[in-house]
């Protein structure tokens, strides 16, 4: 079997960047669970939690809810959703070449405990750099003040819960996509 690792990050912080970077140097495949996530939408059973954000009025969820609450929603996410990561990534068994998966969902502990090979957390460096991605390629919010917002919730909340769950699963953690290609190559 070839190498297999998966790369999860706060958004905006480069993980597609970094999984076609490595597939492309490694002659690999670069595979985003996250466009799995957004397929899931038409099926009841999981349209709850593909839906949660775009159900929310993003303005009151982003300034209301407790950094608690915003990162136990995410796990909550992450957990109802996880079932069908495992399945996709079980399509690539048998792939000779190098695989890696990316996808905001596969928090540290998931993955500890269904994956049987290696990954990395990628935490972004600063939030202005997290903030000017995210104007590019917004997740959710169609003002910048929006975007502002969801980056800093990115940044001061769920970067500080991802590097916990990393160190305390064993998983590298790294503040940008360039400075982990440099170790994973």
């Amino acid at each position: 079997m070839s190498k297999r690792l998966f790369i999860t990050d706060i958004p905006a912080s480069g993980k597609s960047y970094l999984a076609k970077k490595l597939a492309d140097s490694l002659g690999g495949i670069a595979v985003s669970l996250d466009d799995l996530r957004e397929g899931l939408s038409n099926n009841k059973e999981y349209k709850k939690w593909t839906d949660f954000y775009l159900n929310q009025n993003e303005f009151e969820y982003l300034t209301k809810t407790s950094p608690k609450d915003q990162w136990s929603n995410l796990v909550a996410q992450s957990e109802a959703l996880w079932p069908v990561f495992p399945a996709e990534i079980r399509k690539y068994e048998n792939e000779l070449r190098p695989v890696i998966f990316e996808c905001v969902n596969i928090l540290p502990h998931l993955a500890k405990r269904d994956l049987n090979f290696p990954g990395v957390v990628l935490v972004g460096k600063n939030f202005e750099e997290i903030f000017e991605r995210n104007k590019k390629d917004p997740r959710w919010g169609s003002t910048v003040e929006l975007q502002e917002l969801e980056a800093r919730t990115f940044f001061e909340v769920e970067r500080p819960m991802y590097i916990n769950e990393a160190k305390k699963y064993g998983y590298p953690v790294y503040e940008s996509a360039d400075e982990a290609f440099q170790h994973l190559l």
